[in-house]
């Protein structure tokens, strides 16, 4: 009987082993925690759709940017959810110096300054019809009146002391015009990230409940990519880059591995990927039926962002992950081990407030 030369199964036969020669490693310096902004005082809003996901007031973001940054969290993306009476036509609210995302800033920097302050620079939360731009009379967005009202935002949101400014207008030239704005306004290391292949998906709808971002009517397939498209994107990420972006992003990321991959090969610019909502909402549902090993399917999620060759990864899990690779050197249990109970029925260490978990 013949035995087999070489046997893989070596590398495999403890964790120790497998850890050892691991390919692909997701580290917490990989991480930018989303964080969702609303108006009062001591607020602390859970999303129905997003078990263990708020919307901050300003003064509560300020403490959870000092938690996450005690988790070595190196960067926080920003988003101001304002009260409808807030919101018009153009979106306006998005530029003012008194804004939700650059309140926030303000007090975040203050408070933790070492943090890196990302501001999502787009209309949508701001707008009563909830597209991404200024419109028509047939309710289409008007591309380059809208690269104005971008680059006002981006300005604001840099004097606030933002240090990225994130365009996800999908807007064509948007990196060009914020770019010239910040330029002029002296803000010239200010960087931007573009969300250059955002798609139009399906798997951003518990965002849209988050953000209070559904359109009034129509969608936002005229703006944002066709989900059937690679070579487009592409495209969309050569001009971003040309334009002066210095991140690019892919948006969504677990249906998208293909993209983050072409694009990881096609430019040298550091890659962003977003887990958006909708990948976050499918595991927590499913592991609060104990169908899921939440920390398990979470984890085994970014790893794939990372082996797909993402630099740099956005997500909801940014702050269990943290406390699950901290906990790796100190002999607990490691990354790749499953959790003790299926995830949607155990809060995670540090969590406060949680109704869903």
């Amino acid at each position: 009987m013949g035995y087999p030369t070489h046997r893989l199964r070596r590398l495999r036969r403890s964790r120790g082993m497998r850890r050892l020669v691991r390919e692909a490693h997701v580290g917490v310096s990989d991480l930018i925690a989303p964080m969702f902004l609303c108006d009062g005082e001591n607020q602390r809003q859970e999303i129905d759709a997003m078990p263990g996901v708020f919307r901050y007031s300003v003064d509560v973001a300020v403490e959870e940017a000092q938690l996450l940054h005690e988790l070595r969290i190196p960067a926080v993306l920003l988003f101001g959810v304002p009260p409808d009476e807030r919101k018009d036509k153009t979106g306006k609210e998005a530029w003012a110096a008194d804004g939700l995302v650059q309140q926030a800033t303000r007090a975040i920097k203050k408070a933790v300054p070492e943090l890196v302050l990302i501001a999502d620079t787009c209309f949508c939360e701001y707008t009563d019809h909830g597209h991404c731009g200024v419109l028509n009379t047939t309710r289409e967005v008007l591309n380059d009146r809208t690269l104005e009202n971008l680059a006002k935002t981006a300005v604001s949101q840099a004097k606030a002391g933002a240090d990225i400014i994130a365009p996800s207008a999908m807007m064509d030239g948007q990196v060009t015009a914020i770019r010239k704005g910040l330029d002029k306004q002296g803000f010239e290391d200010t960087a931007i990230m573009s969300y250059a292949a955002k798609y139009s998906s399906a798997f951003y709808g518990p965002f849209r409940e988050a953000a209070q971002s559904s359109p009034a009517f129509g969608n936002r397939r005229q703006y944002q990519m066709d989900c059937h498209n690679v070579r487009e994107a592409l495209h969309e990420v050569k001009l971003d880059v040309e334009e002066g972006a210095d991140i690019i992003m892919v948006k969504p990321a677990l249906a998208y591995l293909d993209i983050v991959r072409a694009v990881r090969e096609a430019v040298p610019n550091p890659v962003a990927a977003y887990s958006v909502s909708g990948e976050y909402a499918m595991v927590k549902a499913a592991a609060q039926n104990g169908w899921l090993d939440e920390k398990a399917t979470a984890t085994e999620i970014v790893t794939a962002l990372k082996r797909a060759g993402a630099d740099l990864i956005i997500t909801y899990w940014a702050k269990d992950l943290a406390e699950w690779l901290a906990s790796e050197p100190a002999g607990g249990r490691p990354l790749d081990a499953p959790g003790r109970k299926p995830a949607g029925k155990a809060g995670g260490g540090r969590r406060r407030g949680r109704k869903g978990n």
